[in-house]
């Protein structure tokens, strides 16, 4: 942006000791928008002094946020809501410069390599093993419990890097590469769990009025690939004495996947440091809860 004599004036100002006006600073710094970036970034670079670069920084990332908060507004408005682009989007919190078309490309590569091994005759069983054999036996992705220690494991372009991502990372990967080759699979809302389920399509053929439409024929551990039977999932909500409910057995949209990964990656930001981090975090959330 051109710097204009308020311009100038205000990063002049941001070094001033008075909260006051360093407050009102940034709020007219902020409201000229990210095109005002490339002037902070070149008054950081020459600026010796460290906490007048924490402010700057600070400022960057609050006009990163704000432009976040729209493309998340105009993502919950939208008619359908990809996936991949709603978990692009969380990542774009932590890496705002961060180019999709790599990681677009990355997901298309292994997308194709999953395909070349595909056919019309296999069953439902053996198409998810060919997945699981590319994912987790050729690409060698590696799953890990939940850790808020590590938040790169909720962002899915650091996952698709380094090949290791948490039980939502990878069921979201896993979710997403599985729509791109038309495989019945989607995440469901087991409680204390993020477990995929291979739905039965032939069934909605044969059931125009989708009365009990979610039939199920096995449940995916997103971690490993490892394969659950009905009877499996069964004594799973015996052990946690929890009786099973229609709901838990619905795929979950796409919002309210990209929502609880925003929920979860939050947590990772509970230090006083990065309690700021938290709040936007869970305010991206609201935008687009259901």
């Amino acid at each position: 942006m051109e710097e204009t004599r308020e311009i100038s004036a205000l990063l002049h100002l941001i070094d001033d000791p008075d909260a006051e006006v360093f407050t009102t600073v940034s709020e007219r710094i902020v409201s000229y928008g990210k095109l005002i970036i490339p002037n902070l970034e070149n008054l950081w670079e020459n600026t010796p002094n460290e906490e007048v670069q924490e402010k700057i920084e600070l400022l960057i990332h609050r006009l990163h946020f704000q432009d976040l908060q729209g493309d998340f507004m105009t993502y919950a408005k939208k008619e359908y809501q990809d996936l991949f682009e709603g978990t692009l989007l969380v990542s774009q919190y932590q890496y705002p410069e961060l180019l999709t078309t790599p990681v677009l490309q990355e997901i298309e590569k292994i997308r194709r390599n999953i395909w070349l091994e595909l056919n019309s005759y296999l069953t439902a069983l053996e198409q998810v093993n060919v997945v699981n054999r590319i994912l987790f036996a050729y690409y060698k992705f590696k799953g890990v419990e939940v850790s808020y220690q590590y938040p790169e494991e909720f962002l899915v372009n650091k996952v698709l890097e380094t090949h290791r991502g948490n039980s939502i990372t990878n069921g979201i990967l896993y979710q997403v590469l599985c729509q791109l080759l038309d495989i019945p699979v989607q995440m469901i809302n087991i409680p204390r769990q993020h477990i995929l389920a291979y739905f039965d399509t032939s069934h909605d053929y044969f059931n125009p009025n989708k009365e009990n439409s979610n039939k199920i024929h096995f449940y995916i551990d997103p971690m490993n690939g490892q394969i659950y039977t009905q009877k499996d999932v069964e004594n799973y909500f015996k052990r946690i004495s929890v009786p099973p409910s229609p709901s838990y057995f619905k795929p979950l949209s796409h919002k309210r996947m990209v929502q609880h990964l925003l929920e979860e990656f939050s947590k990772c930001f509970d230090e006083d440091k990065t309690r700021y981090k938290q709040n936007e975090l869970s305010i991206l959330a609201d935008i687009i809860s259901e």
